[in-house]
C-alpha cells in the first residue's frame, strides 16, 4: 500500500518557523513530482510549492521569499521549509504526489496521490 506520510507541523508565533516533511513509501516506481497545498477554514485548497524530478519549483506568491520546497529523492521525501511565518499562512498542510507505482507487475500512473494533512498553526 502507498502512503505519503506528513509531520512538522504544529503551533508557532508569528515570525517562526516550521519544517514539514512528506515520506512516500511503498511499490513505488517513481516519484514524477511532489508538491504541499493548504488549506484554510472555509477557503479552497491552494498550492504552496511544488518540485518536479528535474527540480523545476514552483511558488505561490503568497510564500515566495519565505518558503522554500526541497526533496531528497534517495528517502522519497519532500520537505516544506517555512521562515518568517504569518497568522495567514494558518492552514492544514497536504503533500500531493504524481507517482508511478508497480501493481501486479505493471506500471500505473496514480498522478493525484495526497497525504493525510498536518495542521500549521500561527498565532501569538
Amino acid at each position: 500500500q502507498v502512503q505519503l506520510v506528513e509531520s512538522g507541523g504544529g503551533l508557532v508565533q508569528p515570525g517562526g518557523s516550521l519544517r514539514l516533511s512528506c515520506a512516500a513509501s511503498g511499490s513505488i516506481f517513481s516519484i514524477n513530482a511532489m508538491g504541499w497545498y493548504r488549506q484554510a477554514p472555509g477557503k479552497e485548497r491552494e498550492l504552496v510549492a511544488s518540485i518536479t524530478n528535474g527540480g523545476r519549483i514552483n511558488y505561490a506568491d503568497s510564500v515566495k521569499g519565505r518558503f522554500t520546497i526541497s526533496r531528497d529523492n534517495a528517502k522519497n521525501t519532500a520537505y516544506l521549509q517555512m521562515n518568517s511565518l504569518k497568522p495567514e499562512d494558518k492552514a492544514v498542510y497536504y503533500c500531493n504526489a504524481d507517482l508511478t507505482l508497480v501493481q501486479a507487475g505493471t506500471l500505473v500512473d496514480e498522478p493525484d496521490y495526497w497525504g493525510q494533512g498536518t495542521q500549521v498553526t500561527v498565532s501569538s
